[in-house]
């Protein structure tokens, strides 16, 4: 019984307890990135392209504050879902190109 209560004890010690600090951090990038994505489209007098530049880098970071802080990517033992979900994107990449390929030929 000894032994157990010892190994109960060494798995909390190695697993940490968020506060709510983090996910306040995220959730306030996460509005802001929201707002920097609504003010540029909304602005009008800024270059289309760099509009785009913009709007795919904000939601890029976006992609990775949700899946870090909210789906707790960041923590171990993720790692089959992040296997699954990079075989999804190139999956859907692959599909893209290809629907590409099948338009303009």
């Amino acid at each position: 019984m000894a032994s157990n209560h010892g190994a109960a004890e060494q798995r909390t010690k190695h697993h940490k307890v968020e506060g709510p600090k983090k996910h306040v951090v995220a959730f306030i990038f996460s509005i802001l990135l929201t707002f920097i994505a609504f003010a540029t489209v909304i602005s009008g007098e800024i270059n289309k392209d760099f509009i785009y530049v913009i709007l795919m880098g904000t939601a890029f970071l976006q992609v990775f504050v949700q899946m870090a802080f909210w789906m707790h990517m960041k923590d171990r033992g993720h790692t089959f879902a992040i296997i699954g979900i990079l075989f999804g994107v190139v999956i859907v990449f692959t599909a893209v190109i290809m629907a590409e390929y099948w338009v303009w030929w």
